[in-house]
């Protein structure tokens, strides 16, 4: 069987879409012909792919097996595409990694700008995911290395323990709930709060664990970086539910203070996955021991 990247692109688009036109309008193709070449695909394969509904274009079984397919094959392509380009930049290798926000700013970062600074051999392709999709996203070969927070349950992936953070309470220095640390968070919950934006893993979190307590976050301000967080604490706007390890510097130099958490999710440990059954590529290799090697991150695996 022979099969064009177009058509597989197509029936991706169409799968996320729920719907032919959508798919059509995603990868710039008329109706008709997303709905000429979308027949083509099922006859070449042989089998349906979608159900037509009134509400839309639903996956048969046999077009979610090919789903998860398909996202492999056009995930290596992409990838076979970066490292050529990053040849003809003159660059030798790149990795794709996902991590959610947290390990992001307050680890991966740093790591990261040490590590390219000293290797400008490696191109890396970095994006912030919920924690909650990206062991799917590495065993479905999407990304090299993802980094999240809690413990792999797929056997698509190799895991290791890559950190432990803790989620605290940033508060003005002299805010009330100081002196009542720790505490139980539906406590903090009746306060303003100052939130990451509405698409950040961290606000995602702190939204559904406030869900969970039967209550919604007070968010006075969205802001797009830790560092707006932390200032907006700092002049005495709200408090934020932000990593330590994000916090570890405004903490230092007491710019603002820290109320601890008495619920067990507060302690979060951190898990670096890679690929299982795909041999990983040197820079892959490299890039990952870097991370799990940086002294400060390795620190915080070390019992106290």
């Amino acid at each position: 069987m022979r099969y064009e990247l177009t058509d597989l692109r197509l029936f991706l688009a169409i799968a996320e879409a729920k719907s032919l036109s959508g798919g059509a309008n995603a990868v710039h193709l008329t109706a008709s012909s997303a709905s000429y070449r979308l027949k083509n695909l099922e006859f070449a394969m042989g089998v349906p792919l979608f159900k037509r509904e009134a509400r839309g274009m639903e996956l048969t079984p046999e077009g979610a097996f090919v789903l998860k397919h398909v996202r492999s094959l056009l995930a290596g392509v992409e990838r076979m595409h970066g490292e050529v380009s990053g040849f003809a930049s003159g660059l030798k290798g790149s990795v794709k990694l996902f991590a959610n926000s947290s390990s992001l700013n307050g680890f991966i970062v740093p790591s990261l700008s040490r590590f390219l600074s000293a290797n400008p051999n490696v191109n890396i392709l970095l994006e912030e995911r919920s924690s909650n999709t990206i062991e799917a996203a590495i065993a479905g070969q999407e990304a090299d290395i993802g980094i999240f927070a809690g413990r792999a349950k797929s056997a698509g992936v190799n895991a290791t323990r890559y950190a432990v953070d803790e989620l605290i309470i940033a508060a003005p220095l002299n805010h009330p709930m100081v002196e009542s640390s720790p505490v139980r968070f539906p406590a903090v919950l009746d306060l303003d709060f100052v939130c990451m934006s509405r698409t950040s893993s961290n606000y995602i979190f702190l939204r559904d664990m406030a869900k969970l307590a039967g209550k919604t976050p007070k968010v006075r301000i969205h802001v797009h970086t830790f560092d707006a967080v932390l200032s907006m604490v700092e002049a005495g706007v709200g408090v934020s539910l932000v990593p330590r390890s994000v916090a570890a510097a405004a903490l230092r130099e007491e710019r603002i203070a820290a109320v601890a958490l008495r619920e067990p999710w507060a302690l979060r440990e951190l898990t670096l996955v890679t690929q299982a059954g795909v041999p990983p590529s040197p820079f892959v290799e490299q890039v990952a021991e870097y991370l799990l090697d940086d002294p400060i991150v390795a620190a915080t695996r070390e019992p106290d």
